[in-house]
């Protein structure tokens, strides 16, 4: 079945008002198949049976007036592309917020400012000038990997930097930015922390405190610190503080405790036992320590930081996940418990304090059956993405929101999966808002075998949407890397779609660790004829039985045979 467009001219994206830093820009949307749609008096030649449309079309900088029209209907649309200027007075750019540091540690002052000036930066009794850059590399954004635009380019704003030792304990008060003897700007709070005095902090988040390689969202993530972990403050930007291990954490996740409370702990007589599904190994621990996770093939390693090891007897009986379990010091105050695995494919862990008690959480391999139900006694969490009033997800050239069709998709995937014998679990089974974390913490109570985000797919603005469509898997844990890899060849093949990439990505619903997780991007809302196959209801429920088909095969090759 073909999705007739409207009888009328529409526009879904971008809206009429609309700032990009992109140089291109795509139109996507319909008009009755018969009427020829022009843009700026250019006809769109590329559309789909339907009459839907996707052109991309170049910005200049500036204001870029668009006129489309198909028979007497016209929609203009007025497309601002932002591009770098060369500065005009002193802007500041590190650091912005107030900072703690330790003694003996650098400090650089960066500002774009105009050629041919004097700027200087003054700090207590410190006056600093700041010396020109030569021209600096700029990394492209994340999102670029999506779109295989990922060439660094040339900065092109003049650059101005110097550096600081500071050596003495206090506060430096704030920072003084000039230019030359006209323009005076107070800016960021700067204090040296006596090393003796360090703040303790315990970390308070149920989900567990989001630590980061730096002091931002735009830094990469590492092992959540799991709730009761308690560490020493050594630095603070603005309301992100570093923990002695190393991370940085926000202010709100932790609350700060006694500084006299001990952070180093020492660890000893370790257990493990075996519970329904699960291999329980647990680390007294007279402080709750930073730890950090790694999996890879048949092992995980746990490392926990301050740390001082007396592990001289570790009871580990016979076990259908541990082959063995070996430790080794890293430096003066971590250590590593490495465990050796039966098997390749790890299905899940959990980590948490008990008091002062470290516990990990093995899963075991699920047991598939014989005959037609092969999944009975298995769970399988489908979480159709997007909902509600506000939550519409991608659209496709007609308005169809994404929400839609993902919640349709996981209705017929249920069946499907239930005839197999499993048992099926959806986050919504309506056009609800369910924010992120309520979809979290939906797969940590339901502990799945599998958990699926279905998905489908659209571009940002310097994107190709006319040219680009396919099915897309994304992971985040190695444990659901096979997962991804696998059902993005298997619908691929099977549906004759395109393969539009299987990627390691930071999201929300890659990140759970009780099982293998994978985001799922079936087709590409704003890809004309890619659409039509997205809303057909034969190609719906031909895509759900092939997908529920692929799980089972990917669970028969996963699964260690008995």
């Amino acid at each position: 079945m073909v999705v007739m467009a409207e009888p009328r001219l529409q526009v879904v994206y971008p809206p009429p008002q609309h700032t990009t830093t992109a140089p291109q820009i795509f139109f996507i949307g319909t008009a009755p198949p018969e009427t020829a749609v022009e843009i700026n008096g250019v006809v769109v030649g590329d559309r789909s049976p339907a009459g839907h449309f996707a052109p991309s079309l170049p910005l200049e900088p500036g204001v870029n007036p668009f006129r489309i029209t198909a028979g007497d209907q016209v929609l203009e649309f007025t497309i601002t592309r932002k591009v770098p200027t060369l500065p005009t007075t002193l802007t500041p750019l590190e650091p912005t917020v107030d900072l703690v540091r330790q003694p003996q540690d650098l400090v650089c002052f960066t500002a774009t400012a105009p050629a041919q000036r004097a700027f200087s930066v003054r700090l207590d009794r410190h006056q600093l000038p700041l010396e020109p850059l030569p021209p600096q590399i700029q990394l492209p954004p994340n999102f670029a990997a999506l779109i295989d635009q990922s060439t660094a380019v040339t900065q092109t704003s003049p650059l101005y930097r110097n550096c600081l030792q500071l050596n003495q304990i206090g506060d430096y008060g704030r920072l003084q930015w000039q230019m030359g003897d006209s323009i005076t700007l107070e800016g960021a709070r700067i204090q040296v922390a006596n090393p003796a005095q360090l703040p303790v902090v315990e970390v308070t988040r149920a989900l567990g405190g989001v630590a980061r390689t730096g002091p931002g969202t735009d830094y990469s993530r590492l092992t959540p610190l799991p709730q009761g972990t308690r560490d020493r403050v050594q630095r603070q930007t603005g309301d992100w503080l570093q923990l002695a291990y190393g991370g940085w954490i926000r202010a709100n996740e932790v609350q700060f405790l006694p500084s006299a409370l001990p952070t180093t702990a020492t660890i000893r007589s370790i257990t493990s036992r075996q519970t329904s599904g699960w291999t329980e190994v647990i680390f007294p621990l007279d402080v709750p320590v930073p730890v950090a996770v790694q999996q890879g093939d048949r092992h995980l390693t746990l490392t926990l930081y301050n740390t001082i090891p007396q592990t001289d007897i570790i009871r580990l009986d016979a076990d259908p996940v541990i082959q063995r379990l070996d430790w080794q010091m890293i430096g003066t105050d971590q250590v590593q418990y490495r465990f050796h695995l039966h098997h390749p494919q790890q299905w899940g862990y959990r980590l948490a304090y008990d008091q002062h008690r470290l516990v990990l959480q093995l899963r075991h391999p699920p047991q598939l059956q014989r005959g037609a139900r092969p999944l009975t006694g298995l769970t399988i969490l489908l979480d159709p993405g997007h909902g509600g009033p506000e939550d519409l997800g991608a659209r496709g050239p007609d308005g169809t929101p994404e929400k839609a069709v993902t919640l349709t998709l996981a209705q017929k995937l249920a069946p499907e999966l239930e005839a197999l014998g499993a048992t099926v679990i959806l986050t919504r089974t309506a056009d609800i808002d369910l924010d992120l974390p309520e979809r979290i913490m939906a797969i940590e109570a339901a502990a799945p075998t599998l958990a699926l985000s279905l998905h489908y797919n659209a571009l940002p603005d310097a994107g190709d949407a006319r040219n680009t469509q396919g099915i897309g898997t994304f992971w985040y844990h190695p444990q659901s890397h096979d997962l991804a890899l696998f059902l993005e060849g298997y619908l691929s093949r099977e549906l004759g779609r395109q393969q539009y990439g299987v990627f390691w990505n930071n999201l929300a619903l890659t990140r759970p660790t009780v099982a293998p997780a994978v985001l799922l991007e079936l087709g590409f809302m704003i890809h004309p004829e890619e659409f039509e196959w997205i809303v057909n209801p034969q190609a719906q429920q031909q895509l759900a039985r092939t997908l529920a088909q692929g799980i089972r095969r990917w669970l028969e090759q996963a699964t260690p045979r008995p």
